[in-house]
C-alpha cells in the first residue's frame, strides 16, 4: 500500500480545513517529486528520507500550516540529492517554496555528522533566514522528530544532538513563544545530555506522588466547579512541571530537592475574556492564600515574546494537600494558542497582503536578534536571554535585561541615583539589594544626601555599564593616593635605572607612544601604576620622552642605544637590563636575528626569532633589539698596527 493512502492522504484531511484550503493535485505532485528524489536515500538518522519528511510534516500539523509550507517540508532535502535546482522548484511550485526550500538547505548543516559551525555561527544563520517564521518553525519541527529517532545512532552523536537542542533549538523556540516545542525539544534532549540527573529528578517525583497522591485533578474539577458558580466558563488543566525546567531551577536556586520549588505543582485556567480573568485571579485569591510577591501579571505588561497571562501561587487550596504551593496560570483561550504556538499563532500569509508579512518579518527578525551571546563554562544550556520591563512611580517605562537587580535599575535611570543607592522599594515593599525584578515591577528608588557606594556593589550588579559606571566613581574616591602611589613605583623605576625623577609637570608623561597627554591624563597613567592594572617596565617602553632625549644626541640616526656591557643593541631609548634567554641562547650559536620580549622588571630578554617559547608570550611585550656592531676600536687594547709590530720583531729576535 503506498505512501500516499497510509501517511500523506490522512494527514492532508488533518490539515484541510477553512483557514488552511489545499489543492491536493499541487501536494500529490510534491509528494511524488519527493518520493522520486528520496528513493534509496536515508537521514542522518538512519531512517529512510521519505519517513523522515513525513514524520517532521506530522509534527507540524497542529499549527495549521499552509499549502506552501506543506510541500517545503515535502521538499525540505531536495536540494541535497543534488537532483534538482531551486529554479526548477520555483518553476514547479512557486517562489514562496522556492525561498523556504532555501532557507531549510542553508541550515541543514545543523547537523552532527560534517559539521564545522559552532553554536554562534549557527545563531547568526537562523537571524540570516529569518525573514519567514515558517522556515525556523519547520526547522525545529524537524529537530524534534529526529530525537524521537536517535536510538540507531552512537551514543556521542546522540549526546552532541541533544546538547545543541538544549543550547540552540529550544532557546529560539522559548524566544518565539513556541512553547509547545520548547517542552518537547527539552523533555526528548535532557535525558540523554544528563542522563543521571533526569533520572534522579524522575526518582524523586515518583516519591513525592506516592507521598501526596495525585491531587492535581480532583483540584482541577473543584475549582473549575467553584468558577461555573461565578457563572464563568472555564477549562482546568492540572499540570506538574518538566524535568528540565525543574533541572534548571533546581542549579539557579542552588537547591537539592524538587519539592523546594515553589512552583512545581501548577493548574491552568482557561477563559473566554480577559474580564474573566481577572475575576478567576480573585475568586482564587479568596478560596486559597495567594503568597507575596508570587504574582505577575503577563496580560497587562506582557512579555517581549508575546506572552500574556496571569501568574499567582496560592496555598490552601481546595484538594490540595496542606504545605503544597501551587501556581496558576489564568490565560483566555486565545492567549493559550498564542502560548503554546508563538509567533507561528499568527501567520495567515494570505491575509493582510505585503504589508502584514512584512511586519512578522521584521518582528521575527527582531526577536531573534536580541538573543544574547552564548555562554560557555559549565555545560548548562544557554539562555537567549529575555528583558523585562519596569515601571517608575511616574509610570515611565525602563527595559533591563532579566535577572537586573534594583541598583542595575537606578544606575539606569540616572548615575547619581545609583551612586545615592539606599534601598529599593518594589509594588510598596522594601527589597533586599540582590532581589531580581520581575516584568511589571514598580520601583521607586530611596537614596542617600551624600553618595555611599561599596566594592560590594559591583557583585551585585548585572549590567556592565552600571559596573563601570560604579567603578569609576570609586576610583575617584582614591584617585590621588593611587597617583601618589602610582609616582613612587615609577620614580623608584627610573632611580633603578638611573633616570631622572619626575618633575611636577610629569613631562616625561607627556608623550605616550606619539600621542600628546594632558596633565590629567598622565595623572591616570600614574593612578593605573598605582593600583596595579599597568605594570612599569611596559609603561617606560611607550614614553617617547626617554626615546627623545637619545634622538638628541643622534639625531640622524634612529632612536637605537646599545645596552651598556652588552653586545646587544635595544629599540626605545633607554638604558635597560639585558640578559639572553636560557630556552634558544642567542649568543651561543651566530648571530642570527633576534627579539626582544620585556619582562614586568622591565628586563629584556633576547630570544632567536625562531624561538618557540616566544611564540606563546605577549606580543605587546615585545621590543626591537639587534647584534650591535663592533666598535673601531676597543679601549684597553692595542691598536692592530702595534701588535702586528710586535710579532714583527718578536721574529727578528728569533
Amino acid at each position: 500500500m503506498s505512501l500516499w493512502i497510509t501517511t500523506v492522504a490522512p494527514l492532508l484531511q488533518k490539515l484541510h480545513g477553512p483557514r488552511t484550503p489545499f489543492r491536493e493535485d499541487r501536494l500529490r505532485q510534491a509528494f511524488h517529486l519527493a518520493e522520486q528524489l528520496y528513493e534509496g536515500k536515508e537521514h542522518w538518522t538512519e531512517v529512510p528520507l521519505i519517513v523522515h519528511a513525513l514524520g517532521v510534516a506530522q509534527v507540524l500539523a497542529p499549527f495549521e500550516p499552509d499549502e506552501d509550507t506543506v510541500i517545503a517540508c515535502l521538499l525540505q532535502h531536495a536540494l541535497e540529492t543534488r537532483k534538482v535546482t531551486l529554479s526548477e522548484l520555483e518553476e514547479q511550485f512557486g517562489p514562496v517554496v522556492r525561498r523556504i526550500v532555501a532557507g531549510i538547505h542553508l541550515l541543514s548543516h545543523v547537523t552532527m555528522r560534517g559539521r564545522r559551525n559552532s553554536i554562534e555561527d549557527l545563531r547568526v544563520m537562523l537571524v540570516s533566514v529569518s525573514d519567514d517564521v515558517r522556515v525556523i518553525l519547520i526547522i525545529l519541527c524537524e529537530r524534534c522528530y529526529a530525537l524521537e529517532h536517535l536510538f540507531l545512532l552512537p551514543a556521542d552523536d546522540k549526546k552532541h544532538l541533544s546538547r545543541d537542542v538544549l543550547n540552540l533549538f529550544a532557546p529560539v523556540a522559548a524566544r518565539l513563544g513556541i512553547h509547545s516545542l520548547k517542552q518537547r525539544l527539552e523533555s526528548l534532549a535532557f535525558p540523554v545530555v544528563y542522563p543521571a540527573d533526569a533520572e534522579s529528578i524522575a526518582s524523586q517525583l515518583s516519591r513525592l506522588h506516592q507521598r501526596r497522591g495525585s491531587f492535581l485533578p480532583d483540584a482541577s474539577v473543584l475549582l473549575q466547579g467553584a468558577l461555573a458558580e461565578q457563572s464563568i466558563v472555564a477549562e482546568v488543566q492540572g499540570r506538574e512541571k518538566f524535568p528540565y525546567s525543574i533541572f534548571n531551577k533546581l542549579r539557579l536556586k542552588a537547591l537539592s530537592q524538587a519539592e523546594q520549588l515553589p512552583d512545581l505543582f501548577g493548574m491552568r485556567v482557561l477563559v473566554k475574556t480577559e474580564e474573566e480573568c481577572y475575576r478567576t485571579l480573585g475568586l482564587l485569591h479568596r478560596m486559597g492564600t495567594p503568597m507575596a510577591n508570587r504574582f505577575k501579571d503577563y496580560i497587562a505588561f506582557p512579555k517581549p515574546n508575546g506572552y500574556r497571562s496571569l501568574h499567582t501561587t496560592v496555598a490552601k487550596l481546595p484538594g490540595v494537600p496542606d504545605g503544597v504551593l501551587v501556581e496558576v496560570q489564568v490565560r483566555t483561550f486565545a492567549m493559550h494558542r498564542e502560548a503554546e504556538f508563538g509567533i507561528a499563532a499568527h501567520w495567515s500569509y494570505k491575509e493582510g497582503g505585503t504589508s502584514g508579512q512584512a511586519m512578522r518579518r521584521a518582528q521575527l527578525h527582531r526577536v531573534l536578534t536580541q538573543q544574547q551571546a552564548l555562554e560557555e563554562g559549565d555545560g548548562l544550556a544557554p539562555s537567549l536571554a529575555d528583558h523585562i520591563f519596569v515601571l517608575t512611580p511616574k509610570g515611565d517605562i525602563v527595559e533591563l535585561p532579566e535577572g537586573a537587580t534594583p541598583l542595575d535599575f537606578a544606575f539606569q535611570i540616572h548615575t547619581q541615583l545609583g551612586l545615592g543607592f539606599r534601598a529599593a522599594r518594589v509594588n510598596g515593599a522594601i527589597v533586599p539589594l540582590d532581589y531580581q525584578m520581575e516584568n511589571g515591577d514598580v520601583v521607586e528608588v530611596l537614596t542617600h544626601r551624600v553618595p555611599q557606594p561599596t566594592l560590594e556593589w559591583l557583585q551585585l550588579l548585572k549590567m556592565a555599564s552600571s559596573r563601570s559606571r560604579l567603578k569609576r566613581y570609586l576610583y575617584s574616591l582614591h584617585r590621588e593616593e593611587f597617583v601618589a602611589r602610582g609616582r613612587t613605583v615609577l620614580n623608584d623605576e627610573l632611580r633603578r635605572l638611573h633616570l631622572p625623577p619626575l618633575d611636577n609637570d610629569l613631562a616625561v608623561l607627556r608623550r605616550y607612544d606619539g600621542k600628546a597627554l594632558t596633565f590629567s591624563e598622565r595623572e591616570d597613567v600614574l593612578m593605573k601604576l598605582g593600583q596595579g592594572s599597568e605594570k612599569v617596565g611596559p609603561v617606560l617602553t611607550h614614553l617617547d620622552a626617554l626615546a627623545g632625549a637619545r634622538l638628541a644626541q643622534a639625531p640622524r640616526r634612529i632612536s637605537r642605544l646599545p645596552s651598556v656591557g652588552q653586545r646587544v643593541a635595544v629599540d626605545g631609548g633607554m638604558s635597560m637590563p639585558v640578559r639572553y634567554a636560557k630556552c634558544c641562547k642567542p649568543e651561543a650559536g651566530e648571530r642570527g636575528e633576534i627579539v626582544g620580549s620585556v619582562t614586568r622588571r622591565g628586563e629584556v630578554i633576547v630570544h632567536c626569532a625562531s624561538c618557540r617559547m616566544l611564540r606563546h608570550g605577549n606580543p605587546e611585550r615585545r621590543i626591537g633589539v639587534w647584534w650591535r656592531e663592533e666598535e673601531p676600536k676597543e679601549p684597553k687594547v692595542a691598536p692592530r698596527p702595534v701588535r702586528q709590530r710586535g710579532k714583527a720583531l718578536a721574529r727578528a729576535k728569533k
